[in-house]
């Protein structure tokens, strides 16, 4: 028992150290991946990223077995996006960062789908009886389903009142049991909520509200060369844009507002007083790398789908697979940076994080840890926030993401070039 504490405590250092998710730190810990786990039929694969990660295990089902790099890929790939959101009602800001391609629209997976070719439904209502209805209709046929509930009122992720409705990402429901309904959302165990509070969850986001999607055949793609071909000029000419909104000029203006003093939504104005800044600082730690809810800045995995898809673009594909790794590295390094663990608290900031994200992957076995690791985590959020440990070096940041840019910008030439 105690061997067994001491190696999770390594492992979720590396987490925090790293940024890593669960299973890749446990990988490198332990030196093996764990298995994955079977539920009421379902094989719990883990995963990086919500949306990629739910598409390629509902595919899986259906007999196609694609990597989450490949559903990345054929997605469009990456995206770019900033935006910082001042809430007065709570004397908070809310930062929010976009990695993949269309990162802020709804139709990512109904995209990925019709390019793959698979039959699917989209199951949309109003009313809280009729979701419920047929999300246990699909269910109890066996069809898993992707819904995206609200990450406050879901539970697990242990998040406060004041973040409810601020948004959620795609999970599969895949069984229903006494207990509840089980969910996969790139847990390495089961994961069980309650069927009235996923009910409220689904519900309570507008843009979304009851939203669920069913694969109801697929075949492996026939032409694949050319719907990687396809997916890769989407990517590089998205990607590539000189929109400050969903392409790379979005870094640009994020490192110019992180020392705009003139710019009402510049850093030196918005948290003028230091207040704030800690969840700031913490949010850009916790989207940039892997260990967050949203699974990180996807440089990697893109990388990954260029590796894959070399064979059918050619050489030069690896040549994009490395420079977007290095784009990562300078990502990683950037939010190194944001959040130093050579500053106590923010180490420990880190390593709560760490381990609400180990109590995720561990599903129910996982509950007791994310929720005393929560509690803690934004009791000392709200502390720092109100007394920041230390004055960042913003124009240091500012250097580090214009670094990113330059970085995205040399993969985005590579990429072009397929």
């Amino acid at each position: 028992m105690t061997e067994q504490k001491h190696l999770k405590a390594r492992i979720r250092a590396r987490m925090a150290r790293t940024g890593e998710r669960y299973s890749v730190a446990r990988r490198h810990v332990v030196g093996d991946a764990e298995r994955p786990g079977t539920d009421h039929g379902w094989t719990l694969r883990g995963g990086l990223h919500p949306d990629t990660a739910a598409v390629a295990h509902v595919l899986a089902r259906r007999g196609v077995e694609l990597s989450e790099a490949m559903v990345l890929g054929l997605g469009g790939g990456l995206g770019a996006g900033y935006i910082l959101w001042e809430f007065a009602a709570h004397d908070t800001t809310h930062l929010t960062l976009g990695f993949r391609h269309r990162w802020n629209y709804l139709d990512w997976t109904d995209r990925v789908l019709d390019r793959l070719g698979a039959e699917y439904r989209v199951h949309t209502t109003a009313g809280a009886k009729g979701a419920a209805a047929a999300l246990d209709a699909a269910l109890a046929a066996g069809e898993p389903a992707i819904v995206v509930p609200d990450r406050h009122l879901v539970g697990y992720w242990q998040l406060p009142a004041h973040l409810e409705a601020h948004g959620g990402h795609s999970v599969v429901a895949y069984a229903a049991t006494e207990a509840g309904i089980r969910l996969d959302d790139r847990n390495t165990r089961p994961l069980t909520v309650p069927a009235d509070v996923l009910h409220r969850a689904r519900a309570r986001v507008s843009s979304y509200r009851n939203r669920m999607v069913v694969v109801e055949g697929a075949t492996a793609p026939e032409k694949l060369a050319d719907l990687v071909g396809e997916a890769v000029r989407q990517c590089a000419e998205q990607l590539g844009g000189t929109s400050t909104s969903f392409a790379i000029p979005a870094w640009q203006k994020w490192a110019k507002l992180l020392t705009d003093r003139r710019n009402a939504k510049g850093w030196p104005t918005v948290f003028a007083d230091g207040r704030g800044l800690a969840t700031a600082l913490l949010t850009v730690w916790e989207a940039v790398e892997p260990v967050g809810m949203t699974g990180g800045h996807l440089r990697g995995l893109y990388a990954d789908f260029l590796d894959e898809a070399t064979p059918l673009l050619g050489e030069r594909a690896a040549e994009a697979a490395e420079a977007f790794r290095e784009s990562g590295r300078r990502w990683h390094a950037f939010a190194d940076a944001a959040l130093p663990a050579d500053v106590p608290e923010y180490a420990r900031l880190r390593d709560l994080e760490a381990a609400v994200a180990e109590g995720v992957a561990l599903g129910d076995d996982g509950a007791g840890l994310r929720a005393d690791a929560a509690a803690e985590l934004w009791a000392l959020r709200a502390e720092l926030d109100r007394r920041p440990p230390v004055a960042p070096d913003l124009g240091a940041l500012a250097e580090r993401l214009r670094a990113v840019h330059a970085a995205e910008a040399d993969a985005v030439r590579v990429l072009g070039t397929l």
